[in-house]
């Protein structure tokens, strides 16, 4: 039964927001009472925690799978995206912009992985990239890691990308055909478009 709390509950999170949900929504859609919620979390607050725990393991152990299987880096980041943008949905209901208001520490826990997850894969992925000829020799990955990270975290805030005007889908997109042209040299250029080029048939 927690299993089953833990995945209706992150569904329920990510597609209305962690503040909009409330532990009698999540009974009334589980078709149980609140008492046994909480009989596997003792508040709302560890309910959000586990949830957001879980769901960063989730996509850690697929990003791995990803990584392990040595492709050309630029398909990995695009793998990794599609990865991201699967498990995230559209974030039309602002999740992160919930969490980080009325979960501040669980927020900052979580951002903290994030990064330390992503640096790892990303410095990774640029010394393939490099030993490949695909990206410029001269890159500071230190700088690059950070950088990235903090454009891609930023996409999600919609004071500056309002869904209204951007979905999360072409957001994600743009800003990673913008940092791979930034690093590639000619060689990755071309097989950059190629993918372009295939995912748009």
């Amino acid at each position: 039964m927690r299993e089953k709390i833990l995945h209706k509950a992150t569904d329920l999170f990510l597609n209305l927001g962690f503040k909009s949900v409330t532990m009698d929504d999540l009974a009334y859609e589980l078709g149980i009472s609140k008492k046994t919620i909480y009989a596997h979390f003792a508040n709302k607050t560890k309910l959000v925690e586990e949830c957001t725990k879980q769901l960063f393991c989730t996509i850690s152990q697929d990003i791995d799978h990803v990584c392990s299987l040595q492709r050309n880096p630029i398909e990995e980041m695009y793998e990794i995206k599609k990865i991201v943008l699967l498990h995230l949905k559209d974030e039309k209901a602002s999740p992160q912009y919930q969490l980080q208001k009325y979960y501040p520490k669980i927020f900052e826990d979580i951002k903290a992985k994030q990064f330390e997850m992503m640096e790892d894969c990303f410095v990774e992925n640029i010394k393939k990239g490099i030993h490949l000829g695909i990206y410029r020799e001269n890159l500071n990955m230190d700088f690059l890691s950070r950088i990235y990270f903090s454009g891609i975290t930023s996409l999600k805030n919609h004071a500056l990308f309002p869904v209204t005007m951007f979905s999360m889908t072409s957001l994600m997109d743009d800003f990673l055909e913008y940092h791979i042209r930034g690093i590639a040299t000619l060689k990755g250029q071309q097989i950059l478009n190629t993918i372009i080029n295939s995912n748009q048939e």
